[in-house]
């Protein structure tokens, strides 16, 4: 209770908490580089100094003593150039082929001099050698490691955010399919109960044409009953003529829609074989007529065509409504978009679901303007 109640403070909290520790981490590690620098600086000026100790001796004829050699023989990791005061270049721990151009040493004399300071070999008060050296391979890798550090935990984190993301989205499925069967059950019993009374209706010898559209109705509430059973579950798909299904769901939507809106369909004369869910697909036809007629504000044209090809069909819904900015055309399949005061934002999401996850197809935007209308597109393949 006290966790639930706190929430959002207890996440601040544990980010805080994690950029803490991270920043923590990296400091730590810039601190350990400049010491490991400033070490490697000593190692190189007690090199220096061996060197300095072998220019002596060899001007004097003397023996440099075993520990100089040592030192200057020490070194095998930390690249080196020296240049002396005619410019000869002598070099060490540097790839032997890379080290015959030139130029390939000058510049790397640049690069060593922006990393450490040089260091003059001084004998007598002259400056006979500048020693230039670059950063040992180790320190190196430890340059780098805090930009490796920050790889792995951005790919941690947004492994943790994956995970969390759809473990949420898998429990809201699960939640919306248990409401939408449970809707479907509840539907059930009334549904049951009406078909009683038509069969009773007709004995009392009603006017046909009104128990003609009540069983049209009933018919609509078992199909809506159907679709909310199949959420949750993978749907079965059947050959369908696909011009006649969109027929049957125009004809339906236009009788029970205002007559200020100007229907029209246009449709091949022959049978397009779509593998199709029925239910499904009328209720994605009856997703984008329902937005569109909500975009007229039930007033103006609304048009379904079919258009078939080799290896596909398309049928669009066009409207004469208030038309959409371009920064909406993908927005509005996301869940909860809605440009509406009043809805829950979650027909075209579904209708992309329907379209996209169950029958392999493509929906979208096809064109829109603001103030002249939209068409919505979807694409199938056809059956061979």
């Amino acid at each position: 209770m006290l966790f639930t109640k706190h929430k959002g403070l207890i996440r601040w909290i544990i980010i805080g908490i994690s950029f803490t520790i991270i920043i923590l981490i990296l400091w730590n590690t810039f601190m350990f580089f400049q010491s490991f620098k400033a070490e490697e600086r000593i190692k190189m000026q007690i090199w220096s100094a061996a060197q300095r100790d072998l220019i002596k001796s060899t001007n004097l004829d003397g023996d440099i003593g075993e520990l100089p050699l040592q030192i200057l023989q020490s070194n095998t990791t930390t690249p080196m150039i020296m240049v002396d005061l005619n410019g000869n270049i002598e070099h060490n721990n540097l790839d032997e082929k890379k080290a015959q151009n030139s130029a390939y040493v000058k510049d790397l004399i640049l690069e060593f001099e922006k990393e450490n300071q040089p260091i003059e070999i001084i004998y007598e008060g002259k400056v006979l050698d500048t020693l230039y050296y670059g950063n040992s391979p180790l320190l190196n890798k430890l340059k780098y490691y805090p930009i490796a550090f920050i790889l792995i935990i951005v790919l941690f984190a947004g492994l943790v955010y994956v995970f969390y993301r759809s473990t949420k989205i898998a429990t809201q499925n699960k939640l919306w399919s248990g409401m939408a069967k449970e809707t479907a059950h509840q539907i059930g019993t009334p549904l049951s109960s009406l078909i009683g009374w038509t069969e009773l209706l007709k004995i009392e010898d009603v006017n046909p044409d009104y128990i003609t559209e009540i069983e049209k109705d009933i018919n609509r509430l078992q199909t809506i009953t159907e679709r909310f059973s199949k959420i949750g579950s993978v749907p079965t798909l059947e050959a369908t003529d696909l011009v006649q299904e969109t027929i049957e769901s125009y004809d339906y939507l236009k009788s029970r829609s205002s007559k200020l809106i100007n229907f029209n369909i246009d449709v091949p004369d022959t049978k397009i074989p779509i593998q199709l869910n029925p239910q499904l697909y009328s209720w994605t036809i009856e997703n984008l007529v329902k937005n569109a007629i909500d975009a007229m504000k039930g007033k103006g044209e609304l048009s379904i065509k079919i258009i078939p090809s080799t290896n596909d069909v398309k049928i669009t819904v066009s409207d004469t409504g208030k038309g959409l900015h371009k920064n909406q055309f993908t927005r509005i399949f996301e869940p909860g978009f809605t440009t509406k005061k009043r809805g829950w934002g979650l027909g075209l999401s579904l209708a992309k679901r329907i379209i996209e996850d169950f029958h392999d197809g493509k929906i979208k935007v096809l064109q829109s303007e603001i103030g002249k209308g939209t068409t919505m597109q979807i694409t199938l393949k056809r059956t061979l």
